[in-house]
């Protein structure tokens, strides 16, 4: 997962008046399959009246973690379960890749990061092959050291479960990639690229080669021009040039690096500034972009690809990276099947990042998305709220007594008006009635429909991004750290459908800004209030705000260690 953050809110305080119930948490990451042995958490002596709840969350990435760093662990029993038993800073992978930022430097023991929290917190090295909803337990089996019955399979029950697992990369089903490509999304696969650009060079240093068969070696081809693949081209381009043009001058001109993107230009979801910017810098460097190419097939000489106007082009190649989007974990998958939500990508969640159509569950990060509720499906409801004299119409003042519990419950609404640059609640209504200057206008609820027909069209799915699991994952754990206190004092909108209010306010992702590293000590940043900044002055920004958003004191003097000796001695060539 990408870290596109400009600069993250700090970690939320403990609240003063705490409720006096506790509870267990449980956090994993993964999925395989297999039989089954049954585990009961032992509780640790209470006070009688005392019954801590059992939360179960999987995952150590950014949203699990998030949600451990900022869960109240004087309320709950905390257990984690991972095949990994680190935090690792992924976006820094890109770094790694190529001797800038070593492996060590950016992850941190996730035990560790539990022993500086405190509390009744667990950790089993572990995965989750299979959830069962219906009777509230998690199949796991651990990836250290079968059991008596040799398969290493454990059940572990829940009261509520938080779904953090992240996602896998997507090959779009294209032949060959599974087998031939590298992928970028854990530390291992950063080693493995290492170690793999390092093989090219010597290979082709071996002097029974051709020149031919020199150049296929060094050929570096990188699938997908989203920011991953985007800083991994230009990360190689820096240690090519700048180092091992110094180690292998006999064949440094022999180097080639390819971009590969199916759509018109890369970085897309960037200002077009700095797409513009990018291509351009990329075509400078020597670094071939082919855009409005599409990869249907990888061997392990050659990729082929496919274009409008020239057809089917095999390529031969020494390394391929594959960076083009994110897919479901298998289990995840099983799971969205018993749930009913099989046709979709990924886990769909409202807007208080709870699993549709099952109690007591929760996804945050990459394998979940919000299902925003729609306006138009609930419109029918809002005016019989707003309607309080149940006359049949609505005034203006109505409708602006629950404005903001419309704003919260429905954001898409504001949104709209911003994007058409409406001053209120009037302009928004006189598209579906002429005249609005006076309170007492009468709106039908035809009118009422017309007026906010097209606000929906403002609903958009938030990008698959460290920025945003980090956002969910201290929202959830707010949540949890104040649910008794909501329960007798909910704060969120008035329920349209119901009595009463939510507990809490829904989620809400607050965009911070994002990076796009180029290379030659280059970065784009674009910043809220369409602010953009490209060049060396950003490359610093850069570098302090991932300096500052390392987990822990350990990890940050090891990054910025890094950095220095790269300045001062260059990178690590070797094949370790």
């Amino acid at each position: 997962m990408r870290w596109t953050a400009f600069a993250w809110e700090s970690a939320s305080r403990a609240f003063n008046n705490r409720p006096t119930f506790t509870g267990l948490v449980v956090v994993l990451a993964a999925s395989s399959g297999g039989g089954l042995v049954a585990y009961a958490d032992s509780q640790p002596d209470q006070p009688q009246g005392f019954k801590k709840k059992k939360v179960v969350v999987l995952g150590t990435g950014w949203a699990g973690t998030t949600f451990l760093r900022n869960l109240d662990s004087k309320l709950y029993d905390v257990q984690v379960i991972s095949p990994r038993n680190y935090f690792a800073f992924t976006p820094l992978l890109p770094s790694v890749t190529c001797g800038t930022v070593e492996p060590r430097s950016v992850v941190e023991p996730i035990r560790r990061i539990l022993e500086k929290k405190g509390g009744d917190f667990k950790f089993w090295e572990a995965e989750c092959f299979k959830i069962d909803p219906a009777n509230k337990k998690i199949h796991c089996r651990s990836n250290v050291e079968t059991n008596l019955d040799g398969n290493g399979e454990f059940l572990v029950d829940y009261d509520y479960l938080v779904v953090a697992v992240g996602a896998r990369s997507n090959t779009f089903n294209t032949p060959g990639v599974t087998e031939n490509c590298h992928f970028l999304k854990e530390v291992e696969d950063a080693q493995k690229i290492r170690r793999s650009v390092m093989d090219c060079f010597e290979k082709a240093s071996l002097p029974y080669l051709n020149e031919e068969e020199r150049k296929k070696n060094l050929h570096f081809v990188v699938v997908g021009g989203g920011p991953t693949g985007v800083e991994f081209a230009a990360e190689l381009h820096d240690f090519v040039t700048e180092d091992l043009s110094k180690l292998y001058p006999s064949i440094q001109h022999l180097v080639k690096i390819s971009l590969i993107e199916a759509a018109d230009h890369i970085l897309t979801m960037f200002d077009k500034r700095i797409t513009n910017f990018a291509e351009d810098k990329f075509g400078r460097d020597g670094i071939d972009v082919k855009t409005g190419y599409k990869v249907v097939k990888v061997s392990k000489d050659a990729i082929t690809m496919q274009n409008p106007a020239t057809g089917d082009i095999a390529v031969p190649y020494g390394m391929a990276v594959w960076s083009t989007g994110i897919g479901t974990r298998p289990f995840v998958v099983d799971f969205m099947k018993q749930i009913g939500q099989a046709n979709r990508r990924v886990l769909a969640t409202d807007e208080w990042l709870r699993v549709r159509e099952c109690d007591d569950v929760y996804a945050v990060g990459d394998c979940a998305t919000i299902n925003q509720r729609r306006v138009m499906e609930d419109i029918s409801e809002i005016f019989r709220v707003a309607d309080k004299d149940k006359s049949g119409t609505l005034t203006v003042k109505e409708i602006q007594d629950i404005l903001e519990d419309i704003y919260v419950r429905y954001p898409q609404v504001k949104l709209y008006m911003e994007s058409k640059q409406m001053n209120g609640i009037a302009d928004l209504i006189r598209t579906g009635k002429g005249d609005t200057e006076k309170e007492s206008v009468d709106l039908s609820i035809e009118e009422f429909k017309k007026a906010l027909s097209l606000v929906d069209s403002q609903v958009k799915n938030l990008p698959a991004t460290a920025q945003v699991a980090a956002q969910q994952g201290q929202y959830l754990a707010t949540c949890f750290n104040k649910m008794q206190a909501a329960e007798e004092n909910p704060e969120g909108p008035i329920r349209i459908r119901g009595e009463g209010r939510h507990r809490f306010n829904p989620f809400r992702y607050r965009h911070l800004g994002q990076f796009a590293p180029l290379g030659g000590e280059q970065t784009a940043a674009q910043l809220p209030g369409d602010w953009v900044s490209i060049g060396h002055s950003s490359q610093w920004l850069w570098y302090s705000v991932y300096a500052t958003k390392q987990i822990s004191w350990r990890t940050r003097a090891l990054v910025i260690s890094d950095w220095g000796r790269r300045f001062i001695f260059g990178r690590d060539s070797s094949g370790i």
